[in-house]
């Protein structure tokens, strides 16, 4: 017996071991770490772009305001465009490599590959929205740029319309305009200052017209997205919505139960037969015990005596009284049973 009772406390100490050493595996963790710092370099690349768009728009102000900007602030933004086309094709690339994965996992139905997809389409939008900042501010440095040189034509003796000023622009040859300028120091000021501007502009469309294929890529990948970024967020708003009703209903049951803990339930009782008068059964005759103990039940339990309306009562208010029923809480002495 006692070596039988060492065996058992031996497997039990192996058992308590290897229940030490039982682990639960969580599927794809490697993976998703892997997705989430991409996600994290992504967007800290694009946020990289938003600075460069703001600081781009700081340079498009300076040159736009001086007649013959700086050659180092042009060069300051021909750095920084070439930066924001470098990052921004990073950023593409990135997007659609990840937008491949999904789509090879799409038979996949997993809360991981909803995460991914809901990612994904977050960056993909952001992305857009921070482009077409960087759009925006490249044509309305384009517009200003060609009221400059329309202003400066108009102080040489040279008016043309905004037709005659985008066939200039396109074709490339400022000469159209300026062949026939009065030789004058003005004259030579304001020729200076529209070839200046006419090769900001040239400058200003080529980089346009290499953004503009990956600005349409991603703006697609985002249309098509469009309805699946709306079901996400109908699906936030309603988890919120959840929320609020919850929180709502969870402040009414602490005051329903506050109410309750306060207000005793209360159920009709009637008197055991054995207190009853075998005479009158209505009438009630109480010995001093039983007096007793009728006074200790409602002093302890909070009983409330829920008597006829003009039933006889003695002067003594217990010693004898003709009784339709008690009230007692459900919490009450074994010796009195609830009325059926």
């Amino acid at each position: 017996m006692k070596d039988r009772l060492e065996q058992l406390k031996a497997r039990q100490l192996t058992e308590d071991d290897d229940s030490e050493d039982v682990e639960i595996a969580i599927d794809n963790t490697a993976f998703m770490d892997e997705f989430f710092s991409e996600i994290e370099e992504t967007r800290l690349n694009i946020d990289k772009i938003s600075s460069s768009v703001e600081e781009a728009k700081k340079l498009y102000s300076i040159i736009l305001s001086a007649p013959i900007p700086e050659s180092k602030t042009k060069d300051d933004l021909e750095k920084l465009t070439a930066e924001i086309k470098k990052t921004a094709n990073s950023v593409r690339n990135r997007l659609k490599s990840m937008e491949r994965h999904i789509e090879q996992d799409e038979v996949r139905s997993s809360a991981d590959m909803r995460i991914r997809k809901s990612q994904h389409s977050v960056l993909s939008r952001k992305f857009v929205e921070v482009m077409t900042k960087y759009n925006e501010a490249q044509v309305d440095f384009r517009e200003r740029s060609k009221g400059r040189i329309q202003r400066q034509l108009e102080i040489t003796g040279k008016n043309t319309t905004d037709e005659e000023l985008e066939e200039m622009l396109e074709s490339g040859n400022p000469a159209i305009f300026t062949s026939g300028i009065i030789d004058s120091q003005i004259s030579k000021q304001a020729l200076s200052e529209i070839e200046g501007r006419h090769k900001d502009i040239v400058r200003l469309e080529s980089s346009i017209k290499e953004l503009h294929d990956m600005f349409v890529d991603i703006a697609m990948l985002v249309e098509n997205q469009g309805a699946m970024i709306d079901r996400i967020e109908n699906n936030m708003d309603q988890s919120v919505g959840f929320v609020e009703r919850a929180v709502a209903d969870t402040k009414k049951a602490v005051k329903y139960q506050s109410e309750a803990r306060r207000t005793l339930p209360i159920i009709p009782f009637r008197l055991p037969s054995l207190w009853q008068n075998p005479v009158d059964p209505t009438r009630v005759t109480l010995c001093t015990d039983q007096l007793v103990l009728l006074f200790l039940l409602l002093s302890r339990n909070s009983v409330q005596l829920d008597p006829h309306p003009g039933l006889d009562v003695a002067p003594n208010g217990f010693a004898e009284r003709k009784w339709e029923s008690i009230r007692l809480p459900l919490s009450s002495h074994p010796g009195i049973r609830p009325t059926t």
